[in-house]
């Protein structure tokens, strides 16, 4: 298994997940995946395997129909390429948008890994507001 070298492919690479991001394509997602794939939230929760992330993304998908992330800056190095905007959509008709960037590794056209590091305030602000479920 070779990493890949060249910048501008990995940014290729990256460049497409966003795309599939963005059109909450994920049939996509999972091929631009590696099978070991790792998801790495802001807050440091990990999800491994493309398996788990298409049960992740498509329950993502469902909570904010319409997320999508915008990238302002793209920095590529070898295999890593760092990208920073901003990430936003709508929960329960609540709008939110944040400041984000975007970490990831690349192997042979595929992501490897996904970090992601933004301000869930907003989401968790929007989740506060639903009522609380009866146990």
């Amino acid at each position: 298994m070779s990493i890949e070298t060249n910048p501008a492919s990995a940014t290729e690479t990256f460049e497409k997940f966003v795309v599939a991001i963005n059109s909450h394509n994920i049939e996509a997602l999972i091929r631009l995946m590696t099978t070991d794939h790792l998801f790495v939230d802001s807050l440091g929760n990990r999800v491994q395997g493309a398996a788990s992330m298409k049960t992740g993304w498509r329950a993502y998908f469902a909570m904010c129909p319409d997320y999508a992330i915008v990238v302002r800056k793209t920095l590529a190095n070898s295999d890593t390429v760092m990208s920073t905007g901003v990430a936003g959509g709508t929960i329960d008709n609540v709008a939110w948008q944040t400041p984000a960037a975007w970490l990831a590794t690349i192997n042979n056209g595929q992501v490897a890994e996904w970090r992601v590091f933004a301000d869930n305030k907003p989401v968790y602000d929007i989740l506060a507001l639903r009522p609380r479920k009866q146990s």
